[in-house]
C-alpha cells in the first residue's frame, strides 16, 4: 500500500465523517444523560460485547493471524454512518441511533488502539510481531474522525440550511467512496484475495449475525422498547468498515488486514435489509 493510496483513503474517510457530523447536533450528545439506560446498553454492546464476540469467533474458528486481526480491528470500530439511515428505514429509534454513533465514534478513538494492540500480540506470528503506536493511532483517529465530525457539527449549527442541503449528497458520495475503496483494496490484494476470501467469509457473516442478534436480545432483556432494540441491533452490527480499512492500510500498513472489513462492509447490508423488511411487513409500530 503506497503513501498516495493511504492519503486518498484518509481523505475519503474524512469526507464521510464530515458528512456524519452534518447530521449531528449537540443535543445528540446530551441524550446520554436524558436516556442513560438505552445509551449505556448500546455503548456496552459496541465497546465491550462486539470485541468479545470478535475474539470468540477468531479463536473458535482458529483463523489465520491476518483474518483474526482483521476481525478484531473491525470489531473495535464504532457503528458506521450508514447505521442511522438503516435505522430510519427499519423504523427504529433514530435519535438513539444518532446519539450512539456520535458517542461511540469519540470513545473508540481511545479503545481501538488498545484492542488492536491486544489482537496483534495475541494472533501475530512471533516472528512477525507488529507493534501498534498507540499515541500515533489516537492522533490519526482524531484527524480522520473527531476533527471532521466536529467540523460537521459546527457547520450544522452555524449554517443549518446548507447542512440540510448537503446531507443527502454527502451520503451518496460516502456510498460511492466506500464502493471505490472496496474495489481498490480488492485490486491491491488480488494475488491473495481468493485464498483469504474463503477463510474470511464465514467469520464476517458470523460477526454480523451474532452482533445484531445479541444487541437486539440484550435490549429486550433490559426492557427497552422494540424501536430502541432495533437501533441497538443495527448500531452493533453495522460497523464503520471504511474506518477499519483505513486504519489497516495507514496505521498498520497492511492492506491484508482490510480483507475482513471489506467483505463485512458488503455483507452487513444483507442482515440489515432483513430487519428492514421484517419490520416493514410485520405491521407493528411498537
Amino acid at each position: 500500500m503506497n503513501s498516495t493510496t493511504g492519503i486518498i483513503l484518509a481523505i475519503s474517510l474524512i469526507i464521510i465523517m464530515f458528512g456524519m457530523g452534518l447530521s449531528l447536533t449537540v443535543s445528540d450528545f446530551k441524550r446520554i444523560f436524558i436516556y442513560p439506560k438505552a445509551i449505556i446498553i448500546g455503548l456496552c454492546c459496541q465497546i465491550l460485547v462486539l470485541p468479545l464476540i470478535g475474539f470468540t469467533i477468531a479463536t473458535t474458528l482458529n483463523l489465520s493471524p491476518t483474518i483474526a486481526i482483521g476481525i478484531m480491528l473491525l470489531s473495535a470500530c464504532p457503528g458506521g454512518p450508514t447505521s442511522n439511515m438503516l435505522t430510519f428505514l427499519a423504523k427504529g429509534d433514530l435519535a438513539l441511533s444518532v446519539s450512539l454513533t456520535a458517542v461511540a465514534s469519540i470513545l473508540t478513538i481511545f479503545t481501538i488502539p488498545i484492542i488492536v494492540q491486544f489482537a496483534i500480540e495475541e494472533f501475530s506470528n512471533k516472528s512477525q510481531i507488529i507493534s501498534v503506536d498507540g499515541p500515533t493511532m489516537i492522533k490519526q483517529l482524531m484527524v480522520i474522525v473527531l476533527i471532521p465530525v466536529s467540523f460537521g457539527i459546527w457547520v450544522k449549527h452555524r449554517f443549518e440550511r446548507f447542512a440540510l442541503r448537503m446531507e443527502k449528497p454527502v451520503k451518496i458520495i460516502s456510498a460511492i467512496i466506500f464502493i471505490l475503496v472496496v474495489v481498490g483494496i480488492t485490486i491491491s490484494i488480488r494475488d491473495v484475495l481468493v485464498t483469504y476470501l474463503n477463510e474470511a467469509g464465514l467469520p464476517a457473516i458470523l460477526l454480523n449475525v451474532c452482533t445484531m442478534t445479541i444487541g437486539f436480545t440484550l435490549a429486550i432483556l433490559f426492557k427497552l422498547n422494540k424501536k430502541q432494540a432495533i437501533s441497538i441491533s443495527i448500531e452493533t452490527g453495522i460497523q464503520n468498515a471504511t474506518l477499519a480499512i483505513t486504519l489497516a492500510t495507514i496505521a498498520l500498513n497492511n492492506a491484508e488486514f482490510s480483507i475482513v472489513p471489506a467483505i463485512y462492509g458488503l455483507l452487513m447490508y444483507i442482515s440489515a435489509t432483513v430487519i428492514i423488511f421484517t419490520k416493514k411487513y410485520s405491521g407493528s409500530n411498537n
